[in-house]
C-alpha cells in the first residue's frame, strides 16, 4: 500500500499539472491541507518538501508554499550560484556496496548459474540482467520498459559512443556548459559536432536552448557536474518540449540521482517522454567505481537503427559481472542498499 505522503504528493502534482493550482499560487497551509486530506501535518510537510525538492513548489519563509512550476519553463532567473571545484554529493556518505553483500551474491551466481558464466553474452547484454533491470526500472523509477530496449556496456563513456552511431555523427550535440568534459571528448572523438549551452540556476538557460540548432541534447538533470545544479520540474518539461517540438532526442545522464536525499526516487526525463529520451546510467556510484558497468534504455523508435548501426558490437562487460548485477537486483539487495544509503544521506543533511 502506498504511503500517505506519496499519495498526497502525487495528488498535488496532478493538480499543478492540470491547472488546479497555477504558477505563483499559494497552496493551503500545512494544517489546512492536513484537515482536508485527513492526514497528519507531518504527512503534509513531507509531501510539500518533496514537491519543493523537485521544483514544483517554492517555500517562502513565514509565508507558505507557492507553485513554482510553469509549463514554459523558468519565468524568473535568480543569480547564478557559484561553481565549486566539486559539488557536495549530499554529504560525505559512503555509497559503496558492502563487500559481504557483494561476495554473497557472487557465491550465489557461481553456485546457481555456474553453467552460464563461461558462455558468450548476447550483444545487448545477458538476458537475466536486462530482465532484472527492466523490472527495477518499472517498479522503482516509473519506467515501464522492455528488456529489448536495454543495452549493457562498460561504462557511460562507451555508451555515449554507441549513441553517436545510432543517432548519427551528422547531428549537432548540445551539452551543458559547464559539464563533465569527457562527454564532449567522447562525442567529438566519435565524429560528432558539439555546442555548449550556458547553465542558469535550474538548468540550461531557456534562451540558449531555444536558439541552438542542435537536434540532440545531453543533460544531467540531477546534480550536473561541476555545478551541482538539479533541474526542477519546469526545466525538465522544457527539455522534453524542446525535443518533441523539433523531433530531436534527449540523452538523460542519470548519474547520482538514485542517491538523493528524497524519500522517493527522482523522476526521470524518460518517464516524461519515452519516445524522445535515451536514458543512461551506471553502477559506479551505487555499487562501486571498480565495477565498470553501465546501461542505456533506447526509445522503441530507435531499436531498428540500433540493430542496423550498432547491433553487431559485442557486449563489453564480462558475463560474471552481468550475472552478479542480475542477482543483486533480483534478490532485492540492490534496493535495500540504496535505501540504507539514502537514510544516511538524509541523516547527514539533518
Amino acid at each position: 500500500m502506498e504511503a500517505a505522503y506519496l499519495r498526497l504528493y502525487r495528488g498535488l502534482k496532478a493538480q499543478i499539472l492540470d491547472g488546479t493550482y497555477t504558477f505563483g499560487e499559494r497552496l493551503p497551509s500545512k494544517r489546512a491541507a492536513a484537515r482536508e486530506a485527513g492526514v497528519s501535518v507531518i504527512t503534509v510537510q513531507h509531501a510539500y518538501e518533496i514537491l519543493c525538492d523537485e521544483g514544483w513548489l517554492e517555500a517562502r519563509e513565514r509565508s507558505g508554499f507557492y507553485v513554482a512550476y510553469h509549463e514554459r519553463g523558468s519565468l524568473s532567473l535568480p543569480p547564478m550560484p557559484g561553481i565549486p571545484d566539486a559539488f557536495p554529493r549530499e554529504g560525505e556518505v559512503n555509497s559503496t556496496l558492502p563487500f559481504e553483500v557483494y561476495s554473497r551474491a557472487m557465491r550465489s551466481v557461481l553456485t546457481l548459474r555456474g553453467d552460464q558464466v563461461m558462455k558468450k553474452s548476447p550483444n545487448k547484454g545477458c538476458v537475466p540482467l536486462r530482465e532484472a533491470l527492466a523490472a527495477y526500472l518499472a517498479a522503482r523509477r516509473g519506467m515501464p520498459v522492455s528488456p529489448t530496449q536495454i543495452v549493457i556496456g562498460s561504462g557511460a563513456e562507451y555508451l555515449y559512443s554507441i549513441i553517436v552511431r545510432v543517432l548519427g555523427r551528422d547531428q549537432v550535440y548540445a551539452l551543458e556548459d559547464p559539464s563533465y568534459e569527457t562527454i564532449r571528448l567522447v562525442y567529438e572523438s566519435a565524429g560528432a559536432s558539439c555546442c555548449l549551452l550556458p547553465m542558469g540556476p535550474d538548468g540550461i538557460r531557456s534562451g540558449a536552448l531555444a536558439g541552438t540548432d542542435a537536434s540532440v541534447l545531453h543533460v544531467t538533470p540531477f546534480h550536473s557536474w561541476p555545478t551541482g545544479i538539479t533541474a526542477g520540474a519546469s526545466k525538465r518539461r522544457e527539455y522534453v518540449s524542446w525535443a518533441e517540438q523539433r523531433g530531436g532526442f534527449l540523452v538523460e545522464d542519470d548519474f547520482d540521482s538514485e542517491l538523493s536525499a528524497s524519500s522517493k526516487p527522482e523522476d526521470t526525463l524518460y518517464a516524461l517522454s519515452p519516445e524522445r529520451v535515451i536514458h543512461v546510467n551506471t553502477f559506479t556510484r551505487t555499487i562501486s567505481p571498480a565495477l565498470r558497468v553501465g546501461y542505456m534504455v533506447l526509445p522503441p523508435s530507435l531499436l531498428s537503427a540500433y540493430e542496423e548501426r550498432a547491433g553487431f558490437y559485442s557486449c563489453s562487460v564480462p558475463v560474471t559481472e552481468q550475472l552478479l548485477l542480475a542477482e543483486l537486483l533480483r534478490s532485492g539487495e540492490f534496493v535495500r542498499h540504496l535505501r540504507r544509503v539514502r537514510r544516511k544521506v538524509r541523516a547527514v543533511r539533518g
